[in-house]
């Protein structure tokens, strides 16, 4: 059983004892993420994300590492677009300090404006090192065209034109403005004693509360978009509208996948690689935000054989979409999904994470008994209703990346489904 703490700014604190551990996970989770950014602060939470690390005003950057290194234990932190997250996992007797150090991190970084420069040139490496990942650069081409006109469109990294008049005292301001109470979850998971929870509420207590903008809503709008690129193999990403994370029908859609293109038993495993070699890798997936969504199906191969695969992945999910799955299907993605939720709770850090995610992302965490429940209840049905609510043709989009083709011959395919 978890617990729940609202201090009066609006901070909230989720914890869950494992009796069992020797250690403890702990993580600030803040809602703010790059599509709560205007067009010009594009790659803002990012860049704070990594200036958190560069320095506090009693620690250096080496002394932040060196003192989790010298107790054993992990800090690091990411950025999507709906959230950022500080997180760190440390045997139970060393806790202490590393709610010290996250919050020292978290409440008293220096930003100082060398550091930003620095940083700045990281953060276009990174750039540059995703832009040369095929398959990140097909997935973020997808959501920059299915989410055109939203802020859902923008890179979490941000580009190097807004980063540029980013300096330490900007950064500082907008983390100010926008972290703000009712935007953060501290999650603890783990091996705690009572003083560690009231260390967290009183570091927590300090925020003045002040409401937070409404971020402006997301939309998915088909799009076919492709990039010329000398490699070996050409990368698709074939997508559909989604669902956002609070709906539902999340736990259909997730057998759904698992079914379709979820391991080496999936019909799309089996059907492109493995009877026709068509390609090497082939997944699905699904990216769910806080109002829509996508649902994709990626693959990398050869041109000479892109279009047969795109036809034979076509005619499996309209097939599926007509008779939905064996119940043997249904029962093999119920059983891995059951298994990786109980087997995650071995794990602190995953706990954690579970803490964090669910209060800030849908406001309630369920408990394990009711996620196996969630799972138990859904039906070969359901699944097949779910499939023929996603995959509408004529809401399909498609990123391509590679040795393509123009954008209205994969047009004129998706179109002739």
């Amino acid at each position: 059983m978890y617990e729940k703490i609202t201090l009066p700014n609006g901070v909230r604190i989720v914890t869950e004892p494992v009796p069992y551990a020797r250690s403890a996970a702990v993580g600030i989770w803040v809602g703010t993420g790059s599509r709560h950014e205007k067009a010009g602060e594009n790659g803002a939470a990012h860049f704070i994300e990594h200036m958190l690390f560069k320095g506090t005003k009693t620690r250096s950057a080496a002394a932040l590492a060196e003192e989790m290194d010298a107790v054993g234990g992990q800090i690091n932190a990411f950025t999507t677009k709906e959230s950022t997250c500080f997180y760190g996992r440390v045997l139970d007797t060393h806790l202490p300090r590393c709610t010290d150090i996250l919050c020292d991190m978290f409440f008293a970084s220096r930003f100082d404006e060398t550091d930003a420069a620095v940083e700045r040139g990281v953060i276009l490496e990174e750039i540059g090192m995703y832009e040369d990942n095929p398959e990140d650069l097909c997935a973020e081409r997808l959501a920059s065209a299915v989410f055109r006109g939203t802020p859902l469109a923008r890179p979490i990294l941000g580009k190097p034109a807004t980063l540029a008049s980013m300096d330490g005292a900007w950064l500082r301001a907008y983390m100010d403005a926008h972290y703000r109470p009712d935007r953060i979850v501290v999650a603890l998971a783990g091996s705690y004693r009572p003083s560690d929870v009231e260390e967290l509420k009183a570091r927590f207590s300090v925020l003045s509360p002040s409401p937070s903008a409404a971020g402006k809503p997301g939309r998915y709008t088909p799009a076919v978009t492709v990039k010329k690129k000398a490699i070996e193999q050409n990368h698709l990403t074939l997508a559909f509208p989604g669902l956002g994370f609070g709906d539902e029908g999340r736990f259909t859609l997730q057998l759904l996948s698992s079914i379709l293109g979820g391991g080496m038993s999936s019909r799309l495993f089996q059907q492109v690689r493995e009877k026709l070699g068509l390609c090497y890798s082939i997944y699905s997936y699904g990216t769910c935000h806080e109002d829509t969504g996508y649902f994709g199906i990626y693959t990398a191969l050869g041109k000479e054989t892109e279009r047969q695969a795109l036809e034979t992945i076509c005619a499996a999910i309209q097939t599926f979409a007509r008779q939905g799955p064996t119940q043997a299907e249904l029962d093999r993605a119920r059983e891995l999904s059951k298994a990786n939720v109980l087997m995650a709770l071995e794990s602190t850090q995953s706990r954690m994470s579970g803490l964090g995610r669910g209060e800030l992302l849908l406001g309630e965490v369920l408990e394990t008994d009711e996620v196996i429940a969630r799972y138990d209840a859904v039906t070969c049905e359901g699944v097949r209703q779910m499939a023929r609510r996603l995959f509408d043709f004529q809401k399909a989009s498609l990123s391509a990346v590679g040795r393509v083709g123009c954008r209205e011959e994969y047009r004129a395919l998706l179109d002739s489904r």
